[in-house]
């Protein structure tokens, strides 16, 4: 076991019961994510379980070459492998980091035998992916139905309330990604909400500067998700902390 774990950076290990946290932390070590660390492969077996303490992961659905678009956002507030959780060790989609950052991670065999072992951490963490679930139609939903510069102003809030500080590091070609747009798209909604100076954005950052008001222009589009994710696991009552040390990805 790593002695230097600290679980109380994801909220979803600070929510453990505590004989559930006592069956995992013997197998969780610390790793850092570099950018464009892949965490899960579509159609491949899950290795590994991640719990981010700081940046972000995307899941990416991948229709055909250059067909490509976000479907869900996982940062401290929850975890990868959410497959194994369902009684599958196949993963569906794509997941990688689009934000550095640190993580407790666990190989998945000793997940799913803790899985297997306890009355109360699979039922625990069904709340999770139900949640996640919410987060993905949602999405769904507001991508079909929702103008450009609603959804880039949800999606902007949504990555703010994962990461510590207002400042992004995203390029206007990644965003095109994970909105499912093309970049020029991309550029003039960017512009547009920086026109209303809610925004700063600079090569391969954005910066937040009015909440509030990418609140306003989320047009309703916000909210709904991160409300039932207090319902079903309670508020998330601290930032996590950057680490500085860097140690590798297995």
């Amino acid at each position: 076991m790593d002695l230097h774990l600290d679980t109380n950076k994801n909220a979803l290990l600070r929510r453990f019961d505590p004989a559930d946290l006592d069956r995992l932390k013997p197998h969780l070590r610390n790793t850092f994510l570099d950018l464009r660390t892949p965490l899960e492969n579509a159609g491949q077996k899950i290795e590994y379980v991640y719990f981010p303490c700081s940046g972000l992961a995307s899941m990416v659905a991948k229709k055909d070459r250059g067909a490509d678009a976000e479907v869900g956002i996982i940062g401290f507030e929850g975890m990868t492998g959410s497959a194994l959780v369902m009684g599958d060790d196949q993963a569906t989609h794509d997941c990688f980091i689009q934000m550095t950052g640190e993580a407790l991670v666990i190989d998945a065999s000793p997940f799913k035998a803790a899985l297997d072992a306890s009355n109360t951490l699979r039922p625990f963490l069904m709340r999770y992916v139900h949640a996640f679930h919410i987060q993905t139609t949602y999405t769904a939903l507001i991508n079909a139905r929702c103008k450009i510069e609603d959804r880039l102003a949800r999606w902007l809030l949504m990555c703010d309330d994962r990461v510590v500080g207002n400042r992004l590091v995203i390029t206007h070609q990644y965003l095109s990604v994970m909105l499912g747009v093309r970049r020029p798209g991309v550029t003039v909604a960017l512009q547009v909400i920086e026109g209303r100076g809610l925004i700063k954005a600079g090569r391969g950052e954005v910066v937040i500067r009015d909440r509030k008001g990418l609140i306003d222009l989320a047009n309703g589009s916000y909210g709904g998700p991160e409300a039932e994710y207090r319902r079903l696991l309670g508020e998330i009552d601290i930032q996590p902390q950057i680490v500085s040390q860097r140690e590798p990805t297995p």
